[in-house]
C-alpha cells in the first residue's frame, strides 16, 4: 500500500489552519465544510464542536486499529461513538485541537481519514463476513482493500462532482447494497463479479444499472477507472444537488449510460495497466469445541465462529470498547468487522472465545427490532431534521416490557432527513424526519415507509404511507406488536396478507 500519510502531509497543515480559523469565527460553516469534509470531519450542530469519521476499508478493524481507537477515546475523553451504515467509526463532540491531533495520529497508525467526507471516493464497503461466511461464493475483502488503496490515489489527481461510493458483496444477500451504490461488485458462483453502477439512496434514489457480467476479480480496477472517468465526463458540476452518479441515468438514459461506461472501460483497458494479483487473507487458526447461541455464527473454517454484537443505535459506550479491546488482546487472529447496519462481528473465535465475547456483549440488541438502524440525528448533524437516536431508544424502551418474541417486530430504519443515512428507503418498515401540521401548529414527526427490500434481484425502495407525530410512534409499535403476537406470526409473514391493516393502524396514529 502506498504511504498516503506522507503524501497527504501538507494537506494536514491546511486542514489544521482551516479548523483553527472556523472555531475562531473566521470561516462560515459552508466554507469550513468545503475543506473539512475532505478529511472526514464536519462541524456539529451549533458549531461549537466537531466529529471525525475514521475510514476503515471493508469495515475491517484490526487489533492495532481497535487499540488506537480505544486509547484515543480515553485520551480525549470522547463520550460519543457511532458505527455508520458505511462501515466507519465516527467520533463525536470533539474539540478543535482534538480533531487535528486525531487526524494526524490516525494516519500514523494506518487509518486514513482523507476522503471520509466531501467530494471524494468514500470508504469502500464489503460484506462483513467475507472470507468466513459459510456458503459465500468467494472472499471479496482483498478486492475491497485493493480498491480502497487505488481510490485514495484519485484524491490528489481528480476533481469529482461529488462523493463516490464503491462496495463489494460476497453473495446474493448483498449486505453492503451493491445493487444501488455508485459502483457495486456482486460475487457470483463462477468466481467472477456482476457490476452495478449509478445507483444510490437519498433524494431521487435509483437502483444501479448492471454494466458488466462475469468480471474477473483481478480486473476490478479497470471498472473503477471507467466509473471515475464516466462520472468526471458526464457528472453534473454545475448543480450540486444533482452531482451524484445516479443522475446520469436521468441525463443519459439507462442505455446511454451503459454505452458511456463501456466506452470509458474500453479506453481504460487499452491504455492502463491495472490488473491485480489478488492475495487471499491467510487464516491458519484452528478451533475446537462447539457453541450454540443465536449470536454465534459458525464460520466456514471448522471450529471457528463469528460473534455478532449490535449496540443500540450503533453507539457503543467507551467503557465497553475498552472491555472488548482487553478481551480480544490475547485471542489469536480475532478482528472486528463493522456491518452496514451499525453493528459488528468478532471473527475467528474459538467456541471458548465466542462464549466469552457473547457474555461481554449482553448490553447489545437482543432482537431484530432492537438491532434497528438510526442515523446520528439532529442533535449532532447540521442538516438533520429529527433526532433518530432518541426515537429508536424511545421505541426500544416502550417495547421491552411486552417481551415480544423474535421477529414479531422487524428491524426498522430511521433517517433524520431525506439524505437516507439511516437507509430508510430500503427498510421493511422505516422512518424519515418530517413535520406534521396540526391545528395546534407544526409538530415533530416522521414519515412512515413500508416495503423496502435489499435482496439482490428483488431489491426495491419503500413506499411512504403517512406522516406520524414522533410522540405516537412508540405507541404504534406496541399495538402493532400486540396484533401480530395475537395472530402468532412474525412481521414478515403477517404483512403478506395484512398490508391494508398496517396502513389503517398507522393512520390511526397520525
Amino acid at each position: 500500500m502506498k504511504d498516503y500519510a506522507q503524501e497527504f502531509k501538507d494537506d494536514i497543515i491546511a486542514f489544521r489552519h482551516a479548523t483553527e480559523q472556523f472555531y475562531a469565527g473566521n470561516l462560515s460553516v459552508a466554507e469550513y465544510k468545503h475543506i473539512s469534509g475532505g478529511f472526514g470531519s464536519y462541524a456539529q450542530r451549533g458549531g461549537k464542536s466537531g466529529m471525525l469519521r475514521l475510514r476503515l476499508s471493508g469495515g475491517r478493524i484490526t487489533k492495532k486499529h481497535l487499540q488506537f481507537i480505544v486509547e484515543n477515546i480515553e485520551k480525549y475523553d470522547i463520550k460519543r461513538i457511532h458505527f455508520t451504515t458505511c462501515q466507519t467509526v465516527q467520533l463525536h463532540n470533539l474539540k478543535p485541537d482534538t480533531i487535528c491531533e486525531l487526524v494526524t495520529d490516525a494516519w500514523r497508525n494506518g487509518i486514513i481519514t482523507r476522503g471520509g467526507g466531501g467530494d471524494y471516493p468514500r470508504n469502500v464497503m464489503a460484506s462483513p463476513l467475507s472470507g468466513v461466511r459459510q456458503g459465500e461464493y468467494f472472499d471479496v475483502m482483498p478486492c475491497a482493500l485493493a480498491a480502497a488503496d487505488y481510490l485514495l490515489g484519485f484524491i490528489k489527481t481528480v476533481k469529482l462532482p461529488r462523493k463516490l461510493k464503491v462496495c463489494f458483496s460476497n453473495d446474493p444477500h448483498d449486505r453492503p447494497h451493491a445493487a444501488f451504490r455508485d459502483l457495486g461488485f456482486v460475487a457470483k458462483e463462477n468466481l467472477t463479479f456482476d457490476v452495478y453502477s449509478a445507483g444510490g439512496l437519498g433524494n431521487n434514489p435509483k437502483m444501479g444499472v448492471r454494466v458488466a457480467e462475469n468480471v474477473e476479480p483481478g480486473k476490478i480496477l479497470y471498472y473503477i477507472k471507467a466509473m471515475v472517468d464516466t462520472f468526471t465526463t458526464y457528472g453534473n458540476y454545475e448543480k450540486r444537488a444533482k452531482a451524484r452518479t445516479r443522475y446520469m441515468q436521468d441525463t443519459l438514459g439507462e442505455e446511454g449510460y451503459c454505452k458511456a461506461f463501456q466506452e470509458k472501460l474500453t479506453q481504460a483497458l487499452q491504455t492502463e495497466d491495472l490488473t491485480l494479483s489478488i492475495q487471499k487473507l491467510p487464516i491458519t487458526k484452528k478451533g475446537n469445541g462447539t457453541i450454540n447461541h443465536p449470536r454465534a455464527i459458525p464460520q466456514k473454517q471448522p471450529g471457528l465462529y463469528a460473534v455478532s454484537y449490535h449496540p443500540i443505535g450503533g453507539c457503543p459506550s467507551p467503557a465497553k470498547l475498552r472491555e472488548l479491546n482487553n478481551a480480544i488482546a490475547a485471542m489469536e487472529d480475532v478482528e472486528l468487522r463493522l456491518t452496514p447496519d451499525e453493528g459488528m462481528y468478532f471473527i475467528h473465535c474459538t467456541a471458548e472465545e465466542a462464549d466469552k465475547l457473547i457474555h461481554l456483549t449482553e448490553d447489545g440488541a437482543a432482537t431484530s427490532f432492537e438491532a434497528s438502524v438510526a442515523c446520528i440525528g439532529n442533535r449532532v448533524c447540521q442538516v438533520g431534521l429529527r433526532d433518530s437516536q432518541a426515537l429508536l431508544k424511545a421505541c426500544v424502551n416502550a417495547i421491552r416490557p411486552f417481551s415480544f418474541t423474535e421477529g414479531t417486530l422487524p428491524k426498522i430504519h430511521i433517517s433524520g432527513c431525506p439524505s437516507s443515512c439511516g437507509t430508510h428507503q430500503i427498510g421493511t418498515l422505516s422512518f424519515r424526519g418530517a413535520v406534521k401540521q396540526t391545528p395546534d401548529g407544526p409538530k415533530a414527526a416522521f414519515a412512515l415507509f413500508e416495503g423496502g427490500s435489499q435482496e439482490l434481484g428483488k431489491a426495491h425502495f419503500a413506499n411512504e404511507i403517512c406522516i406520524m407525530p414522533e410522540e405516537n410512534i412508540p405507541k404504534f409499535f406496541i399495538e402493532l406488536g400486540q396484533r401480530i403476537s395475537k395472530d402468532g406470526l412474525t412481521y414478515n409473514k403477517w404483512i403478506v396478507n395484512n398490508k391494508n391493516t398496517l396502513v389503517k393502524l398507522a393512520k390511526k396514529y397520525t
